[in-house]
């Protein structure tokens, strides 16, 4: 057994299972909560806005990965190289990639990252990125996942030395409540709080809340409208969430987009149209236009109304690492 289980005691050991393949379904996501605490048993992150990344090493050259198993190495080279230089034994690691903007991380910062397929490209877009890992799913041959998620960090400090772009993410004991309001106040997502005690299971899970301090979340785009004045491209996006196997119109969002995006997701607009509405509800808005709805929208607002329409929203980025269709409306306690 290799030495980084010296961590670890010997009924955790126990625990371990061996396993040759790194099977990776689905990661961990938490569940949206207001209800904060504070708890002895449970550690607070902070939440990331970036790019959730599972780092796999079997072997062969280290491959990141999105949520949904698209290969996203590409996109951020200097992580795959630095992880490869690590001589760690193989490992199956989960984290988010990030960009920051004024000491806050951004998704529209890092969106000049996630779409390109070129890595020279990608080093010379100029934009900094780091892979902020919190969990470990696999080291060595052997499954970590039913060890408790403490010991599992203890476990991941231990993996790797933590150089740039690579870091290990930090967390707080207790104290949930006090650490949400010092994450508001510098202008953060939120935290993340996770029952130390808890395996890692992958699917949504009760065991992982998300604290926010801020309305942002997913949204499929179903339309758009076209352009007024001197805009190009299109006006705004038609906006909604599945419930069940119905869309439902959220709203649209006509904010947050420069022109190269205008021209750009605009004319992936247009060869996405079709003829009829893909929303449930009726849309009332003039001069729309139909799409296939598979592009999937980060989009930030101040809040719901009370006809289910998002008030203030804007356009923070594309996503790619999550399917239209796993694209709900986020509520407290589902």
């Amino acid at each position: 057994m290799h030495p980084v289980f010296d961590v670890l005691k010997k009924d955790e050991r126990d625990q371990l299972r061996s396993r040759t393949d790194q099977r990776f379904e689905s990661p961990m996501l938490a569940t949206l909560t207001h209800d904060f605490f504070s708890d002895k048993n449970w550690i607070y992150e902070r939440k990331l806005d970036g790019e959730r990344c599972i780092a796999k090493n079997d072997g062969s050259p280290v491959k990141l990965l999105s949520r949904n198993h698209k290969d996203i190495t590409v996109s951020y080279p200097e992580v795959r190289d630095a992880l490869s230089r690590q001589g760690a034994p193989s490992f199956l690691v989960d984290g988010e990639i990030v960009a920051f903007e004024d000491g806050v991380s951004s998704f529209s910062a890092l969106q000049s990252r996630m779409h390109v397929k070129d890595e020279d490209e990608a080093r010379q877009t100029g934009i900094r990125v780091f892979y902020y890992i919190f969990d470990v799913l696999y080291v060595d041959g052997y499954d970590v996942t039913q060890i408790a998620l403490r010991s599992r960090k203890s476990l991941l400090r231990k993996l790797f030395m933590y150089e740039s772009p690579l870091r290990y993410t930090q967390h707080r004991n207790e104290d949930g409540i006090a650490y949400y309001h010092e994450a508001c106040a510098k202008g953060w997502e939120g935290i993340i709080a996770k029952d130390a005690r808890s395996a890692y299971v992958q699917t949504r899970s009760r065991k992982w809340l998300k604290f926010k301090c801020i309305h942002q979340q997913e949204f499929v785009i179903g339309g758009y409208t076209e352009p007024g004045g001197k805009r190009t491209g299109f006006g705004a996006l038609l906006l909604g969430y599945y419930n069940e196997d119905e869309l439902r119109y959220a709203g649209k969002v006509g904010t947050g987009f420069d022109e190269k995006l205008l021209a750009t997701l605009g004319s992936t607009l247009l060869s996405l149209e079709r003829s009829r509405s893909p929303f449930s509800d009726e849309v009332d808005e003039r001069g729309v236009h139909w799409v296939e709805p598979t592009l999937v929208a980060e989009v930030g607002f101040t809040e719901w109304t009370s006809h289910g329409k998002l008030r203030h929203p804007r356009f923070l980025g594309l996503r790619r690492d999550k399917p239209a269709h796993d694209v709900i409306r986020e509520e407290g306690g589902t």
